[in-house]
Order: C-alpha cells, then sequence, then structure tokens
C-alpha cells in the first residue's frame, strides 16, 4: 500500500502558498537545501512534477495545482481541528512532546521534566529519545514542543531553532560503594589504572573528561563507553567501574543506585538546554520547567 509522507505535503503546500523555496524555509525555520529536497522526494513520490521554472520564481504545473488543493484542503482541516480543541471545554490537561536527547542523564530529565507535570491545568506528558538531529528535525515540523539536550544547535544543522539555556552543573565521579572507598583514597591519582565507565566519544561530557584528565596526566582503563547514560549507571553501579554524573543529581544518584562519590572533576561543566523553534518558550509546561531549573535545580 503506497502512503503519502505528509511531512513532504506540508513543505510543497509551505512553497506553493509562499511563493519561493526562500519563504517557505523561513516561516518553516529551515535551511533551503531541506526544503528542496523534500519537495523533490514528494516529486518522486508522486511521479510527477509539481512546480516549473516561471522566471527568476515557481509556478505550479498542472498536477501541482491539483496536489495544492488536496493539501489545502488537508491542512485546512487540521486548522479546524485545533481550533475546535482550543475551544474544548477546561479540565483537559495540556498536551507536552519531549524529545530527549539520548546522552542525557536520566536523573537530570526527571528533575528537568518534573515541574511541568505540575501546571494547574494538568499535562500530559509524551517523552522520545532520539539523537539529538533526529530529534530536532522532529521538532521542526512541530512533531515535539521542546528538546532537552547537552549541547546547542549549531550552525551547521539544516534545523532552524533557538537554544534556551536551563543550567550548567558540574561533573562528580561515582562508583559502587567498596570501590569508591578505595579510590576516594588519594584521589585523583588513584584513577590511573582504574577501571572507568565514560560516555560516547561524540558527547561534550565525554570530550570535557578526556581533557581534564589529559590535563592531570591521568590514564585510567576505560571498561566501557556507552551512549546510553542509564546503562553506564547500571554497569557502574555492579562494580564495573567508575562513571560520571552532574553533581547537581549527586545525591538522586547516590540514594537511588547504591553508588557512592569517589570525587569531583574540578573545572569541569556540563551545561543543559530546552530547544525550541519559538524565540521565546510559550507552553505553560515548558515555561514551569525552564523557571524551576533556573531557580531551583541549577541555582547553586
Amino acid at each position: 500500500m503506497q502512503w503519502l509522507n505528509y511531512h513532504h505535503l506540508l513543505y510543497f503546500w509551505t512553497v506553493a502558498r509562499q511563493g519561493s523555496v526562500v519563504a517557505a524555509a523561513e516561516e518553516l525555520r529551515l535551511t533551503q537545501p531541506t526544503i528542496s529536497g523534500q519537495v523533490r522526494a514528494l516529486e518522486e513520490a508522486l511521479g510527477e512534477k509539481l512546480f516549473r521554472r516561471a522566471g527568476r520564481g515557481l509556478a505550479l504545473t498542472e498536477v501541482g495545482r491539483l496536489v495544492y488543493r488536496y493539501a489545502d484542503e488537508i491542512f485546512g482541516l487540521g486548522r479546524e481541528l485545533l481550533n475546535t480543541l482550543n475551544d474544548r471545554p477546561t479540565g483537559r490537561p495540556f498536551q507536552l512532546a519531549v524529545g530527549i536527547a539520548d546522552v542525557m542523564p536520566k536523573s537530570v530529565v526527571h528533575r528537568l521534566l518534573a515541574p511541568a507535570l505540575t501546571v494547574p491545568e494538568g499535562v500530559q506528558l509524551t517523552c522520545r529519545e532520539d539523537k539529538a538531529d533526529r530529534l530536532l528535525m522532529a521538532l521542526a515540523v512541530h512533531e515535539l514542543d521542546v528538546v532537552l539536550a547537552d549541547t546547542p544547535t549549531g550552525p551547521g544543522l539544516s534545523v532552524k531553532a533557538f537554544n534556551h539555556l536551563l543550567g550548567e552543573s558540574g561533573v562528580s565521579l561515582f562508583a559502587a560503594r567498596a570501590l569508591a572507598s578505595k579510590l576516594r583514597r588519594g584521589f585523583p591519582r588513584s584513577l590511573q589504572d582504574a577501571p572507568m565507565l565514560l560516555p560516547s566519544g561524540h558527547t561534550m561530557m565525554r570530550r570535557s573528561i578526556d581533557q581534564w584528565l589529559d590535563a592531570q596526566e591521568l590514564r585510567p582503563r576505560i571498561a566501557g563507553e556507552f551512549d546510553d547514560s542509564a546503562l553506564m549507571i547500571v554497569f557502574g553501579q555492579a562494580g564495573a567501574g567508575v562513571f560520571p554524573a552532574p553533581t547537581v543529581v549527586e545525591a538522586d544518584v547516590c540514594a537511588q543506585h547504591s553508588v557512592a562519590v569517589v570525587g569531583h572533576l574540578e573545572g569541569v561543566r556540563e551545561r543543559f538546554y530546552a530547544i525550541s523553534v519559538e524565540k521565546k518558550i510559550k507552553h505553560p509546561a515548558v515555561v514551569a520547567m525552564s523557571e524551576s531549573a533556573r531557580h531551583g535545580l541549577f541555582s547553586q
């Protein structure tokens, strides 16, 4: 069965409505090559050309005009649905769809999102964990309200989004209690040849820890590398090695996983961001999360 990709249809509809790829890219907060590529993908799926060159601009082909009429009706119905829901009786919770970069420490994610659940209207929370770049593409087409990440978006990405710094934290090292007791004596020199569990090399925390180890002239034995911070902690809890986590959740990590602090990485900081397509955050639950993070969790 053939399925229509509504993301592609949305990009086509926006180009047709705006009259150019440039204007559509501005409205959707995406780059022009991204828009052009999605429109070509729709043309390939339909087996028809939808635009033709008209001077310096674009004009719809006959098939393009047909597709545009259907697209206009489809997205018009979407607007009607949203207007109906916005006028619904009170008492139903807000929907909050959050993308979570898979390198984010789960204890930090919980502490960040907990205040969002306390807004008076109520919130129905949906969490989606994935690589940051895939989450940002979902954010661009409004599948997500916000993305939580430990790095801001950069100029090389095709998605236009705004970085909202929630706060920053120092980094602590943890281990199973017996190992922590042994390594705490003589820290940080005790890390030489000690088993260490670390985030994968592409993460900001890993790069910062590697720089700290180089500055201290320390060479621990890398016992494991992990994309998933929760899995790293499970291995650490079992005694496989020392592992890092943000200092702001130090007490939570120790209590939940029966581990102990080995020491602190002086000068190493981890930052956390809420990424949205809005320059100013408007969603009530995201506003509550941001304010609590800045004035509570990271206020130290």
